[in-house]
């Protein structure tokens, strides 16, 4: 679990009596578990992507392939409801349906091949909003967000480097862009660029 941890109702993918989500590793502490995470998310982020049509089934299988060594429920949507400083995520119940909307996004022209770099990265900073807003996941939703939208990137011919990514200005990126202030995350999407 990388960042600060989220604040959740009953949560039964945690150990009884801690925060420590269950794993197949069968780690009991926050720190093994996110030593843990840390390796195994990063091997597979060296291995090829899915392939899919970038629409919602496509990302769970994103979220499935990084996080597959670490827990049973990779790539599937979170049953409960979390928040995270004080600011709840779409409610499970219509995780699905927040999920068909905004992937109807990357129909548009903006995320097309060929389309044009600034009309890319406004769009692609709208999307990554409206997805941090969904957390679709009990975990691993920054990093997955982070590969999906390099995939993204290169359909549209706009690659992203992944070494650019500074970690502490696109966590506050985020959390502009979900108080509804994109400018810093189209700026961190600016400096990404290939």
């Amino acid at each position: 679990m990388v960042g600060d941890p989220y604040e959740t109702e009953d949560d039964p993918a945690c150990y009884p009596g801690s925060n420590v989500l269950r794993n197949i590793p069968d780690l009991r502490s926050d720190d093994e578990l996110e030593a843990f995470e840390i390796e195994a998310v990063g091997a597979r982020g060296l291995e090829p992507p899915p392939d899919g049509r970038f629409d919602p089934k496509h990302y769970r299988a994103f979220h499935r392939h990084l996080f597959q060594d670490v827990y049973t429920w990779a790539g599937e949507y979170r049953t409960i409801r979390t928040a995270k400083g004080g600011n709840w995520f779409c409610y499970p119940e219509y995780i699905s349906g927040q999920m068909d909307t905004v992937f109807a996004m990357l129909k548009g022209p903006e995320f097309q091949p060929g389309v044009d770099v600034d009309a890319f990265i406004a769009k692609a900073a709208d999307f990554l909003a409206e997805l941090n807003a969904i957390h679709p996941f009990r975990e691993g939703n920054g990093r997955t967000q982070l590969t999906f939208i390099r995939r993204l990137g290169l359909r549209a011919g706009h690659p992203f480097r992944s070494e650019a990514v500074e970690k502490e200005a696109f966590l506050h990126a985020m959390i502009e862009s979900f108080d509804g202030r994109p400018d810093a995350l189209i700026d961190e999407l600016e400096r990404m660029l290939a």
